[in-house]
């Protein structure tokens, strides 16, 4: 699928993220994780191309509550980050 098609196909965003939209854009991100394939790397839940649409929608989720990238990795890990 082209970058474009992408854009389009992602899952609309919440108007505001909420804690529990936290902990479903964290549970996305840890089910849809990458797995090498011959053909690339594939979402490992669906087969997809990575990142999946449920992968790209926890980051921009996780993203738009104001954490970074390091952030989002201490709290797939089991760490605590402060949410504000």
């Amino acid at each position: 699928m082209d970058p474009v098609g992408e854009i389009y196909d992602d899952l609309p965003l919440p108007p505001y993220v909420s804690a529990e939209d936290v902990v479903f854009a964290l549970r996305a991100i840890s089910v849809h994780t990458p797995e090498q394939r011959p053909d690339g790397q594939r979402c490992r839940k669906d087969q997809a191309a990575h990142p999946c649409r449920l992968h790209r929608w926890g980051r921009h989720v996780l993203q738009k509550r104001g954490l970074t990238g390091g952030q989002i990795q201490t709290l797939l890990t089991g760490g605590t980050v402060v949410l504000r």
